[in-house]
């Protein structure tokens, strides 16, 4: 049986019919125009295609605090990262409640339609302790809330038109995850959330997942993430080397999330347990220091926070696995829980470290990452990507 939609009713679809969509575009055009970031409008993609059950739109100041304050939805549905559009104070003066105003795309077509419903300012340095642990604005999601435009506009949203996305082979939505995986026949389905190339660590951790449940979705955040991060092109080209070489593919669906990292750490790994339940998986793989950056978060963190929400309320069981790294004593993966070890027979190479093997056309060991990743990564490494 497929597991239902965060929520527990049906997938949201925000898309007007084609019939209307000339007669809203046409509208839109008189409309005041509210132009949205990259953020904003991955968000938008998000809300659009159902990743986002149950939210019809952008948050309104109730749901908003409601996220903020208590990490639920007024009436009581876990949430834990807010979904927001702002505008600039000139704008929203233009704006009354119950108007319409025209969302534009970062490419300047014209996306979808807002309701406006809540025009709101919130008190960023209180939210960004609660949401992030932290008001200091070298955090990435803190430096991106505090840049962003001051008011706040929330409300239900009728969508035109997306723009075409990267990897359209891979952008298979809400709907067509369910729909792959029933063809499959898999009654349930592990979520591997990324944003790196996957490295022996997290290929171990994925396999062990994988002999708990009949399917594993791959499914890397291609949406806006750090400036230092490995390209999402270059990523992709990983995932596929790694899924023909090392997984059985009847076994392994690869997918992209037209996501936007927030960095937000514990809060944000059970936002990205949410989004998978609506793709249709019933666990979720959280490993050490999920979606965090720096040094703002403990190791665990993100582990724990999910003993805080009623796991019926959540529908999506996470997998909490340690760290794991080759033992060469052992001759294999191994965590703290499966060896004697000590760290003279474990392999562990820093991001730093990694970085400069590859910039060097020098491959890390392969008990690190896999031979043929390990060549893609030192060609885009060589081709500047």
């Amino acid at each position: 049986m497929p597991i239902n939609p965060h929520g527990g009713g049906e997938l949201v679809d925000l898309r007007v019919a084609a019939a209307e969509r000339a007669e809203l575009r046409a509208r839109a055009e008189g409309l005041v125009k509210v132009q949205m970031d990259a953020r904003e409008y991955t968000d938008l993609e998000l809300l659009t295609i159902g990743g986002f059950t149950p939210l019809e739109g952008f948050m309104t100041q109730d749901q908003c605090k409601g996220v903020v304050e208590e990490m639920h939805l007024p009436g009581g549905v876990p949430w834990t990262v807010p979904v927001v559009l702002g505008t600039t104070t000139e704008t929203a003066a233009r704006i009354s409640d119950g108007d319409e105003v025209a969302l534009v795309a970062p490419s300047g077509s014209i996306a979808a339609v807002l309701h406006v419903e809540s025009r709101y300012e919130v008190d960023r340095a209180d939210e960004a302790r609660k949401v992030y642990g932290t008001d200091d604005g070298a955090h990435p999601g803190v430096a991106a809330l505090q840049a962003a435009d001051a008011v706040r506009l929330g409300g239900r949203v009728r969508v035109i038109e997306l723009d075409p996305g990267e990897f359209p082979k891979y952008r298979l939505e809400p709907r067509q995850t369910r729909m792959e995986f029933e063809r499959r026949g898999w009654d349930t389905v592990v979520a591997f959330q990324t944003r790196n190339p996957i490295h022996r660590a997290h290929e171990y951790l994925t396999k062990v997942a994988l002999e708990q449940t009949d399917g594993l979705l791959i499914h890397p955040i291609v949406g806006e993430t750090k400036s230092d991060d490995i390209p999402a092109d270059v990523r992709m080209r990983c995932y596929e080397a790694l899924i023909e070489g090392y997984y059985n593919p009847n076994r392994v669906v690869l997918s992209v999330l037209p996501a936007s990292m927030r960095y937000a750490g514990p809060r944000e790994a059970v936002f990205h347990a949410l989004m998978r339940r609506n793709y249709g998986c019933t666990h979720f793989i959280v490993g050490r220091d999920h979606a965090g950056v720096g040094n703002y978060y403990g190791t665990y963190d993100a582990q724990v926070i999910f003993d805080r929400f009623d796991r019926d309320a959540l529908g999506i069981e996470p997998l909490k696995y340690e760290h794991s790294f080759f033992c060469k004593k052992q001759g294999g993966m191994a965590t703290d829980k499966t060896t004697n070890s000590g760290k003279e027979d474990r392999v562990f190479l820093s991001g730093t470290k990694v970085r400069e093997m590859l910039q060097a056309g020098e491959a890390p060991p392969a008990e690190f990452t896999r031979p043929e990743v390990a060549q893609i990564l030192i060609e885009a490494m060589r081709n500047g990507s």
